[in-house]
């Protein structure tokens, strides 16, 4: 690969004549201007100048590169003015991850505003938290959004920077014929005898349900799982199971479910995550309008705390 230092030290040598003369324009010895043409004659495998009474000349192979070489500098200098652009101006890609809650409600309206705004190419990747959390130190994607429960915090890896965007809480879903069901709060210690329904095993979201009903002293019986809050309130509005429904995830229950809030209070942090090393104005902007979405009427809990 053709080092651009030494490609700029031939051109020079071919605008001003001579090496001296090249040294000046570059600032450098002829020493040096003749070191690096050295060193470019051994990475191309051919003679680029000749000695022509007291100076030297270029030879075909030297008037070629030259050529060329100039092209080249000229490229890499408006590839250069680009990233300078980049790091000052919202242009580029911005590469989102999510979790579903978010992707569904939230995103939407954070690109649609980014695309209003800005010549972006705006993506959204709808995963796990954890699976989020690796893209985003992998380089796969730019920005994460996450969760994080109170009683099972995910643990965010040093390389990335984060901001706390929004904070979720979470009631339980019961049948609307349950005793508990026209009640302000429900302990959930009083929940024991309950059938539960939850995400799949292995999941974040099941560990989650799971630890937080053993810390209330009793192990959950789940005796459905699926991946999606609409089934777990079709299962409670059907008298079959409780279920622990974040407010973000719904914004009106179905027709026999009652949501009731919970004894402890189950929160959750969203956070938007990113790399250090890319938090440029496009992941800035990025950051600024996730979080303007979820500060939205419609990202807004309706239900009073």
């Amino acid at each position: 690969m053709l080092n651009l230092d030494r490609v700029r030290a031939l051109c020079a040598v071919a605008q001003a004549g001579s090496v001296a003369a090249a040294g000046r324009i570059l600032h450098v010895t002829p020493s040096g201007v003749s070191q690096q043409l050295a060193k470019l004659e051994r990475e191309v495998g051919a003679v680029l100048l000749e000695p022509t009474g007291r100076g030297v000349r270029l030879t075909p192979a030297g008037e070629l590169l030259a050529r060329r070489g100039d092209q080249l500098l000229s490229h890499a200098s408006g590839i250069e003015a680009e990233i300078v652009a980049m790091r000052s101006e919202v242009v580029g890609p911005i590469r989102f991850g999510a979790f579903v809650t978010a992707s569904r409600l939230v995103l939407p309206g954070a690109v649609t505003f980014l695309l209003s705004r800005y010549p972006v190419h705006v993506t959204v990747t709808e995963a796990e938290t954890e699976v989020t959390l690796e893209s985003v130190s992998r380089g796969r994607i730019d920005i994460g959004v996450v969760d994080s429960w109170e009683s099972a915090p995910v643990e965010i890896p040093t390389e990335l920077e984060s901001r706390l965007i929004h904070r979720d809480t979470a009631d339980v879903a019961l049948p609307a014929d349950h005793p508990f069901a026209r009640s302000a709060v429900v302990p959930l210690s009083a929940l024991s005898a309950m059938p539960w329904v939850a995400w799949g095993s292995g999941t974040a979201f099941h560990a989650w349900l799971v630890r937080t009903l053993r810390r209330q002293g009793f192990e959950p019986r789940v005796d459905f799982e699926a991946s999606d809050i609409s089934t777990h309130l079709a299962f409670a509005a059907a008298g079959l199971a409780a279920a622990l429904v974040p407010r973000l995830a719904v914004d009106r229950p179905p027709a026999g479910v009652a949501l009731v809030a919970t004894e402890p209070r189950l929160y959750r942090d969203i956070y938007a995550v990113w790399r250090a090393d890319t938090g440029g104005p496009a992941v800035r902007a990025g950051v600024d309008a996730v979080e303007a979405a979820f500060g939205s009427g419609e990202a807004q809990d309706s239900r009073s705390e």
